[in-house]
């Protein structure tokens, strides 16, 4: 299913040799100068990923987390969770005993160490042939020079004033005159110039040892936080074994716990189940049978999903085919129905890819969890941090409760669509709880329905938030009414779902075709 050229739209990006997509188009053109000088996906990636945390500031900064899945011709993927962890110190009780029965967004207590630094530098070890301090130029010239805020930036930081009080940091690096810039304005992050340079320099240790790191701890510990510069300084990120499931022929691979990319394959095995290609890609009953598999599939989540030695039941029994035939039985295909709690077997971020004339696939996303995460900015640094940690319960003896040294259940997960050992498409689509979603309805638009890249992406949206059935304004009508026969209460969504990326790799043809996320800035480009 091609792109209907009588409608506004755009077309796929093909190219020869190198491809970027990102939500930026600077950023974009930065992984692509990357690329034209001989550097890897993963170098072009980082560079992208840091122009990112300069010129999408709400989206993704250093303060916040990484991961990454790389594909190599003939090669095992490799995986790399770069989250951070709460402090040694911290605790559910001690919360609960604040009177505290979750940690909210803008809590010290939602600060984890950022991630997103160390997992850079081990990143560009395994797969760049760059330095840092090359990679990180073109994000130290737009945050020391100046950057024009684009349209969709402009709009969600306009939104934003009243959380950007949360700290006299933020407020002095991300507000100018107590207001939010507009569109084309021209924006410098002095500080943040400085923090970056000090990192491009020393490299990442930099970050978490010595001057930035006891800024960063000094500036947490005002506000309350447990967190140390032992913390800080006992950081590492780790390269785990991913995850996959094979859906029709293709091996969706995640990053395994504490991501949630497992509730992607848990609905994918849930899908199976049902014949999709036989109906219409927006109609009413494709829509009931991915939201019902979602509401099963995120309720597996919520229940199992934590740091791996805390989880109860092992990921692959959560991933395991006849369990997922058990949950699709479930599934009333005429009716919204009650669903599982707590299903058990035997009873704000940017997202970048990057693939280079070796076909080095790279699917990397970088997050500060909500827009401007807990909005607690470092002064000297210009560091904002995120809030991780508000993805912890306080829910003494649940696998997710927070304890010390304790990563949170994480939202952010890259993927890639596999085929015959080979990366197909490397995706991935921003929007905090919205990500598994979006792989799945990504998957479901690629290879049951056969729609091109940016089609796929293109197509509207569907989530649920409680008991509610949110659908963009995109939605047709008609589907709208027969969701609504089949019982679900529908709402439209406040904004789009999502952001998404994908290169695929044609590799009889020896061509990328990309696309990029029509409801963000940015864009496809190849070479």
């Amino acid at each position: 299913m091609a792109r209907d050229f009588h409608l506004p739209g755009r077309s796929q990006v093909i190219s020869g040799e190198g491809m970027a997509a990102t939500s930026h188009p600077l950023a974009t053109l930065a992984a692509i100068d990357v690329l034209r000088q001989g550097g890897t996906a993963a170098d072009a990636a980082v560079a992208a990923v840091a122009v990112l945390c300069v010129i999408e500031p709400h989206m993704t900064g250093i303060g916040g987390d990484c991961f990454c899945l790389v594909a190599d011709p003939d090669k095992p993927v490799w995986g790399y969770n770069g989250c951070g962890r709460a402090g040694a110190q911290a605790s559910t009780e001690a919360l609960l005993a604040k009177g505290m029965n979750a940690i909210e967004a803008t809590s010290p207590h939602a600060v984890n160490v950022p991630g997103a630094i160390e997992a850079w530098g081990e990143i560009l070890k395994a797969h760049g042939t760059w330095q840092l301090d090359r990679v990180l130029a073109p994000a130290i010239r737009y945050a020391e020079y100046g950057f024009p805020v684009a349209p969709r930036v402009a709009a969600d930081w306009q939104n934003l004033v009243g959380k950007l009080g949360n700290s006299t940091g933020a407020t002095r690096h991300y507000l100018f005159g107590g207001r939010a810039p507009a569109e084309g304005d021209v924006i410098k992050l002095p500080a943040l110039a400085e923090t970056l340079k000090a990192i491009a320099k020393s490299g990442p240790r930099a970050f978490y040892e010595g001057p930035i790191a006891e800024d960063m701890v000094a500036t947490l510990q005002a506000k309350g936080s447990v967190l140390t510069a032992e913390d800080f300084a006992r950081h590492r990120g780790e390269a785990p074994a991913p995850i996959s499931t094979n859906y029709r022929g293709i091996d969706l691979v995640e990053i395994p716990p504490n991501t949630q990319g497992l509730t992607a394959l848990v609905m994918l095995n849930i899908l199976e189940n049902f014949d999709l290609s036989k109906l219409d890609a927006l109609g009413p009953e494709r829509f009931h049978l991915m939201l019902e598999a979602a509401r099963i599939g995120f309720a597996v989540r919520d229940t199992h999903i934590a740091e791996p030695s805390f989880m109860r039941v092992a990921t692959s029994a959560l991933n395991d085919k006849a369990f997922a035939k058990h949950l699709a039985a479930k599934i009333d295909r005429n009716k919204r129905v009650p669903l599982p709690s707590a299903p058990t077997p035997g009873s704000d971020t940017v997202y970048l890819t990057v693939v280079d004339k070796n076909r080095k696939a790279v699917s990397f996303i970088n997050s500060l969890y909500s827009s401007f995460g807990s909005a607690i900015c470092s002064e000297k640094t210009g560091v904002m941090f995120n809030n991780r940690g508000s993805g912890f319960v306080l829910k003494p003896g649940h696998p997710n409760a927070l304890g010390p040294d304790k990563r949170p259940m994480h939202t952010i997960i890259p993927a890639l669509a596999m085929k015959d050992g080979r990366c197909d498409v490397t995706f991935g689509v921003m929007g905090a709880h919205y990500q598994p979603m979006g792989h799945v309805q990504m998957m479901m638009n690629m290879f049951d329905y056969g729609m091109d890249l940016q089609s796929a992406i293109d197509a509207p949206r569907a989530f649920f938030e409680g008991e509610r059935t949110v659908v963009e304004r995109g939605m047709p009508a008609s589907t709208v009414e027969g969701l609504k026969a089949k019982g679900h209460n529908v709402v439209v969504a406040p904004t789009p779902w999502g952001g998404a990326q994908a290169i695929r790799i044609d590799w009889k043809r020896g061509v990328l075709i990309g696309g990029s996320e029509p409801r963000k800035d940015g864009c496809a480009l190849g070479y």
